[in-house]
């Protein structure tokens, strides 16, 4: 029913904590099969999906837009679940993905992509806070990023002309081509590793995604913009 899309760069540290929420969903019959695409990792990650069990397609050169749309041909299922290597899906995910499923494809409801709440796995003030940034985020604009997953037919996914090679935004590329109907969100969180809030510091990380975001509004070209995001 489901084909799980996982792009990957480096990511044995937590792709094995991804895959092992995913387990029961694939015993259950609900995923039928998880791609790694991969961007040409040096450590453990392909070993890490291998051993998993794991269809493992490498894309080069490296780039989430180019990863995406690979992982989105391989796959051999009716609805797409991309969903990054460092988030991890927790308990009830099951249920309301199958009850949205099984909605759109008994025509109980309008055709939509879903994507998860987000969380970070850590403690204190200010991981909560950006949390609740998000949440705002969503309920205000709808407008999810890449880290919350996304939930979608392959039909309704063609018809919004899938994601583009893009090698930043290409999440927010994509959802604004979906009909603000059309976008979802979960109960169910997908919790993010918050590795690189710790690494450049929350206020820093946080204020250098919303420049980023506020570039992209103002059409800036994206190479630029990635090019700010790196430095």
């Amino acid at each position: 029913m489901i084909s799980i899309i996982i792009p990957t760069l480096n990511a044995e540290a937590s792709l094995a904590q991804c895959l092992t929420a995913l387990v029961p969903a694939v015993v259950d019959g609900l995923v039928r099969e998880v791609i790694v695409i991969d961007g040409g990792s040096s450590d453990r990650t392909l070993v890490i999906a291998d051993q998993a069990g794991c269809v493992v397609v490498q894309v080069s050169p490296p780039g989430r837009g180019a990863q995406l749309i690979a992982g989105a041909r391989a796959a051999k299922h009716p609805w797409l679940l991309f969903l990054h290597a460092d988030s991890v899906l927790q308990e009830g995910w099951m249920r309301e993905v199958q009850t949205f499923v099984d909605r759109v494809d008994a025509g109980q409801r309008p055709p939509a992509a879903a994507m998860f709440s987000f969380a970070l796995d850590d403690l204190g003030l200010k991981p909560r806070l950006i949390e609740w940034g998000v949440a705002l985020r969503c309920t205000l604009f709808r407008l999810p990023y890449g880290d919350q997953g996304l939930l979608i037919s392959r039909h309704l996914y063609q018809a919004r002309g899938g994601y583009k090679p893009l090698p930043l935004m290409e999440d927010v590329d994509f959802v604004r081509r979906l009909e603000r109907g059309e976008r979802v969100i979960f109960r169910s969180e997908a919790v993010t590793s918050a590795i690189r809030y710790k690494r450049d510091g929350y206020v820093r990380r946080a204020a250098r995604n919303l420049t980023c975001l506020a570039l992209y509004f103002a059409r800036v070209p994206v190479p630029a913009i990635e090019k700010l995001y790196r430095g």
